[in-house]
């Protein structure tokens, strides 16, 4: 297995998904714009969505791919035992929690959005939009099940390209809308649950090559079962660390008109940078790094440690320059037309450039956490995880007052800076942090590249300002020009300085 061919394979699909989920946003920021129902409808889809990407993206494979792995080294038998348990327990936990939902909606909606209260059309809009789109919650859980038996045998694609089909679904819904001329928020919602179904049925079917569920009421909860689950509950918070940030962020955002928007979108855009740079090297190392520590082969552990640590920084790196340097071209060129006014462009590129300080850091966090978890230790990343929580509600609510929404993208980048520190310190504290002076050299290689980068973004955006301006319509076309030129003068040096060399991240 190549870690750099698996990442590049992972970030592929991840990468349609959020350029077909951009569509979908372009299509809400025109039908919706920063209005009442699009503020309704994010804090209806934020809270399901939040749950899959805190499944879909590292919390359930931190938990689930070193206990099934172990368990299938036993042998095949008890590996299908583990799996069946696991399967059946979702079921039922999460059916009992889908229908405790629908029934107390709108006190979790005063919970999600407390500001909301003070509007009533709004709070009665994201009440009833909160109860169509929850059950996604169900089908998107089992979805990220099938994906942890998939990715536990080296097959990354069909996990990565699940998402695609939410994308599409809600693409649909927003046309057959305009068309139709129905409530666009709520078909929408009802995309969302709808899109669910399809992912869980196309992962179950493209998994059944390597298991088979079978579902039963008369579980017997083993030990290997209990500890799965014991460690499933701190890895929600310890592996989806941002996406909480972003939940918390969206409650306090609730007291600000069009906040929640603006927040939103600017997530979307950051969401591209860190689904490439943290998520898809975290999911494609973790297997591998688990299997090294169940062999006890440190040479190898070490390698994986050094390739994913350098790949998250390659990655990651010119996104946070770019997203900086760019920011309000950025979000013009992607959200600025139809009902989406140049203040709300402004309001937003803020958010983003603040976000954007912080996505190495995000990144990282997926990378390192992965060094805890192969070794079945889900309770220091929680530590960690809770530690960056807390410090992120503190700044975020001492400084609201004053600051304004702004003060979310900074206390979450601040945050989780923290937060990769801390994760630092304890593994350099335990030695599990295998580092090689390689690594070091390289991250100056990069940082060289991407000022080279930088450079060139600066002068190019000067260059192209008329066409890049909010007026021009095809500011996007412009945009987009450039991102791609200016990306391959990064690859280029990277190449040039050595540091793009495949065969380095072979894992066998």
């Amino acid at each position: 297995m190549n870690l750099f061919s698996s990442a590049t394979l992972f970030s592929f699909f991840t990468l349609i998904s959020r350029i077909l989920g951009y569509l979908r946003d372009i299509l809400i920021a025109i039908f919706l714009g920063a209005s009442v129902f699009a503020d309704a409808f994010f804090v209806a889809f934020r809270l399901p969505n939040t749950f899959r990407r805190l499944f879909a993206e590292g919390t359930f494979n931190a938990a689930f791919i070193p206990s099934y792995a172990s368990a299938k080294l036993s042998s095949k038998q008890q590996g299908k035992k583990f799996a069946d348990d696991v399967f059946s327990i979702l079921i039922l936990i999460l059916l009992f929690l889908v229908t405790i939902v629908e029934i107390f909606t709108p006190y979790l909606v005063y919970i999600i959005a407390p500001g909301f209260v003070n509007s009533g059309l709004k709070f009665e809009i994201a009440v009833e939009l909160t109860r169509i789109t929850f059950p996604f919650l169900l089908f998107v859980s089992l979805s990220s099940f099938f994906s942890g038996i998939l990715n536990t045998n080296n097959k990354f694609a069909a996990a990565a390209a699940a998402p695609i089909i939410l994308n599409i679904v809600l693409i649909s819904s927003l046309i057959i809308s305009f068309y139709f001329n129905l409530d666009y928020a709520k078909q929408l919602s009802y995309g969302v649950t709808f899109a669910g179904i399809l992912q869980l049925i196309f992962l179950s079917y493209v998994s059944l090559k390597y298991y088979k569920p079978n579902f039963s009421l008369n579980v017997k909860i083993t030990k290997k079962v209990k500890l799965f689950f014991k460690k499933l509950l701190p890895s929600i918070l310890s592996s989806g660390v941002t996406q909480i940030n972003i939940l918390i962020g969206t409650i306090i955002a609730s007291f600000q008109a069009g906040a929640v928007s603006y927040l939103y979108y600017a997530d979307r855009v950051y969401q591209i940078n860190l689904a490439i740079a943290g998520i898809a090297v975290g999911t494609v190392s973790l297997p591998v790094l688990s299997k090294a520590f169940k062999s006890n082969n440190i040479n190898k552990v070490s390698k994986i440690q050094n390739n994913s640590f350098e790949l998250s920084l390659l990655f990651s790196i010119p996104a946070s320059f770019g997203l900086v340097i760019a920011s309000e071209e950025i979000i013009s060129g992607l959200f600025g037309y139809g009902s989406f006014s140049k203040g709300d462009t402004l309001m937003t590129a803020a958010a983003l450039k603040y976000f954007g300080y912080g996505v190495p850091a995000f990144a990282l966090i997926k990378v390192l956490s992965n060094f805890f978890f192969a070794r079945d230790n889900t309770k220091t990343p929680f530590y960690i995880s809770l530690f960056i929580v807390v410090i992120n509600v503190l700044i975020s609510v001492s400084l609201f007052s004053r600051v304004g929404f702004l003060i979310i993208p900074i206390a979450t980048s601040i945050s989780t800076w923290l937060g990769v520190f801390a994760y630092l310190y304890l593994l350099e504290q335990k030695n599990y942090l295998l580092m090689k002076i390689e690594l070091i050299k390289n991250s100056c290689k990069i940082m060289i590249s991407t000022l080279v980068m930088s450079f060139i973004l600066i002068f190019t955006l000067k260059a192209f300002s008329n066409s890049l301006n909010y007026m021009n319509n095809y500011k996007a076309v412009y945009l987009i020009s450039i991102i791609s030129f200016v990306g391959f003068i990064y690859l280029l040096s990277c190449y040039c300085l050595g540091i793009l060399n495949f065969k380095k991240y072979k894992t066998n």
